[in-house]
């Protein structure tokens, strides 16, 4: 049995010594408290000859000190904790984004170029990678123990996470999340390749089209161009009305919703707006974007939204 796991990511040293400090910590007031415990059932046991006296006056400084003490401890722990989690969910902005989508019993990968894996993720190694996942079903959890990470992947919702693996190799994948008879075999391998074996492995898998154009084929089928128009330039007038917005340089910018809300549209906002548009509805616009929930699959939403997110304003005609 290993005792140890390997180390494969930036911040794999700093969870391990995190949780050191905790389990020691823990162990040293575990042992204090207990130990005194011991020390008096033995030392005033029922009939020890010992001298009890009389009761001593009672002082607050030293249940004061150690409480204070240990309070102190263990909120230097907590900072430590919160700070690594802030910066685990605040990815750097020369990211790679991958996307994965759980399934019962499998996890699907799409990678920007069109690749497309199951159970299996190969990234580069030194490089920052942003996780994106959904669940088509039920509840998963995508966890690497050689990367330190471990996060749900629920049905309906975008859920990220971003690392950094420093060392080559194949490292295992596993839902930690009961998800039906089948969990036990929606394992998988994550494979960390130096960037030219990453870049050969990228043009041997080539799907032909990317994620995006592969989402600009779906936006015509879905028939989004009807209003978005055919490259997204721009809604298309129905009287004085202009009845969609802009898609070109979308993604990444402020929207201003009808309640007066700010919102980021990110991949979860365009998402929202695909499925749920009465919650995401734009100022100045009609309501007449429909719902496609329950018509679209999550790999065709990925795709679509790496198509609206590729649309800038200098690529339009």
């Amino acid at each position: 049995m290993r005792f140890w796991l390997p180390q494969a990511t930036i911040d794999a040293s700093e969870v391990d010594y995190l949780i050191l400090a905790l389990l020691l910590v823990s162990c040293a007031i575990l042992a204090l408290v207990f130990g005194l415990i011991w020390l008096y059932m033995i030392k005033y046991r029922a009939g020890s000859p010992i001298d009890r006296g009389s009761l001593p006056k009672k002082t607050w400084r030293l249940e004061t000190a150690w409480t204070v003490a240990t309070l102190v401890i263990f909120f230097g722990l907590f900072v430590w904790g919160a700070n690594l989690y802030v910066r685990l969910f605040q990815p750097p902005p020369d990211v790679l984004k991958i996307y994965v989508i759980g399934k019962q019993w499998m996890w699907k990968i799409e990678h920007h170029g069109g690749q497309r894996e199951i159970n299996a993720l190969h990234l580069p190694v030194g490089r920052p990678i942003q996780l994106v996942m959904t669940s088509e079903d039920v509840i998963h959890d995508f966890s690497v123990p050689a990367f330190r990470i471990k996060h749900d992947v629920l049905p309906g919702r975008y859920e990220t996470l971003w690392f950094q693996a420093d060392r080559p190799g194949t490292y295992r994948l596993f839902c930690t999340q009961l998800c039906g008879t089948g969990h036990a075999s929606m394992i998988g391998e994550i494979v960390v390749m130096s960037d030219p074996d990453y870049q050969e492995w990228l043009e041997q898998n080539s799907g032909g089209e990317t994620m995006a154009k592969q989402g600009s084929t779906l936006f015509m089928r879905y028939g989004c161009s009807g209003c978005h128009g055919g490259n997204g330039a721009g809604g298309r007038q129905s009287g004085s009305t202009v009845r969609a917005p802009a898609l070109a340089g979308l993604y990444g910018s402020p929207v201003t919703l009808i309640d007066g809300t700010i919102v980021t549209a990110d991949d979860r906002y365009i998402r929202d707006c695909i499925l749920m548009p009465e919650t995401q509805r734009v100022a100045s616009y009609p309501p007449v974007m429909p719902s496609f929930s329950g018509q679209i699959s999550e790999e065709d939403l990925l795709k679509i939204i790496s198509y609206v997110k590729s649309l800038t304003p200098e690529a339009q005609p």
